[in-house]
């Protein structure tokens, strides 16, 4: 999470409601548009309960003890004394890999003011992380610098393909547009930049706009998460303070869905009265369970309009369901959400009102383990058992 001053370019009316999407069938969008106002209790589609390890957590903080050259300028930083946040997470060879987004204490003490790289640590039991001493993803003197210089690169999720090649999608911000990229990895640690997501999507009209948070529709298979295919394509939910969706046939170059007035399309918006009343943003890869697609997705609260028992600009998560062969339609979506703010250190960092945020979901030795972060600052785990509605179709 990182809410950057700039303007979306998503026109505020685009919505799944009364138009035509160009990439899909009229069928489709009649059963989305019908369903599209649907809420729904906690219901047994969900994922978790989830509780919190008070012994373990945060299980990352911020540490000035390790030190890397950045060879933007050539000076030697503490790439990871600030704050370690918003984790994305896979397994591989039987232990927990976690690309984690860390801060260096340069530039200006507000959010989106310092420098952003990617790190790893890497552990045994989900819980207990041994770091790697150098990010593994950051700005370089390369074809991303104009994108990802001064601001860095944030916010990762990640998901495998079914040969195991790595699809990281992230947040280039060069402190005027963040844009969403992807990168690709066989092993974690040498990553190939491939750029702006949408840079080929309708003539080029997203590359000089605001898009992030890309979530890749995935699937269960063992202990990983595989992206995979709905209708011959491949499906990514992505932005803020909607969430909208894409396709793409490759995991590396994406489109967005669009009516039939050429507007991305909404899938899931904010809500008045509830604590998703002020935003909403995909979480970690959405699964494609026997129930339907489920997403954990991050909500923003404003005491306003929305739940006046949270705080104002509360960072909480909540769930939705969608269609499994439609990833448009909107069946059903959580009224509480299902974590939020409750610790000292999930209130207290550089996001003072207080955040969970989704960004990792990966099965471990029988469990669900949820990697989020906490308040801008550090990175928490929260853990579930599996259960029969999470299970890949």
């Amino acid at each position: 999470m990182t809410t950057h001053a700039t303007r979306s370019p998503f026109d505020s009316r685009a919505s799944s409601h009364g138009v035509v999407p160009r990439t899909l069938t009229a069928t489709l969008l009649l059963a989305a548009i019908a369903s599209a106002d649907v809420r729904a209790q906690p219901a047994p589609w969900m994922i978790g309960p989830f509780t919190k390890p008070s012994a373990v957590n945060p299980i990352l903080s911020p540490s000035a003890a390790a030190t890397f050259r950045s060879p933007m300028n050539d000076s030697l930083v503490q790439w990871e004394a600030f704050a370690t946040f918003n984790p994305a997470a896979v397994v591989r060879d039987g232990k927990v890999f976690v690309l984690y987004r860390a801060e260096d204490a340069t530039g200006a003490s507000i959010i989106g003011g310092h420098t952003s790289r990617i790190g790893l640590a890497e552990s045994r039991d989900g819980v207990h992380f041994t770091r790697h001493p150098a990010p593994i993803l950051f700005p370089a003197n390369d074809g991303q610098k104009g994108n990802e210089w001064p601001g860095g690169v944030e916010d990762p999720r990640i998901v495998e393909d079914e040969s195991g090649r790595y699809v990281l999608t992230y947040t280039q911000w060069n402190r005027q547009v963040p844009r969403l990229a992807v990168a690709t990895s066989r092993d974690l640690m040498r990553w190939e930049k491939h750029g702006p997501a949408f840079a080929d999507a309708a003539g080029g009209k997203y590359l000089g706009v605001e898009t992030k948070s890309g979530a890749i529709l995935s699937r269960v298979v063992g202990d990983r998460i595989v992206a995979t295919k709905v209708d011959g394509k491949y499906w990514m939910y992505f932005n803020v303070p909607d969430v909208f969706i894409a396709t793409s046939d490759d995991l590396v170059h994406w489109t967005p869905v669009e009516d039939a007035n050429g507007r991305a399309l909404k899938v899931l918006s904010p809500r008045p009265g509830y604590f998703d009343s002020w935003l909403v943003e995909a979480g970690p890869p959405p699964l494609l369970t026997e129930r339907g697609i489920v997403m954990l997705y991050n909500a923003g609260n404003s005491q306003a309009y929305g739940d006046r028992a949270l705080p104002e600009r509360m960072y909480t998560a909540g769930q939705a369901l969608f269609d499994a062969r439609n990833p448009l339609k909107l069946l059903a979506r959580t009224d509480v959400p299902f974590i939020r703010p409750t610790e000292p250190y999930e209130k207290s960092g550089q996001y003072a009102e207080g955040t969970t945020f989704v960004e990792a979901l990966i099965p471990f030795k029988g469990q669900w383990f949820l990697y989020y972060g906490t308040a801008d600052s550090r990175v928490g785990v929260a853990v579930a058992p599996m259960r029969r509605p999470a299970r890949s179709r």
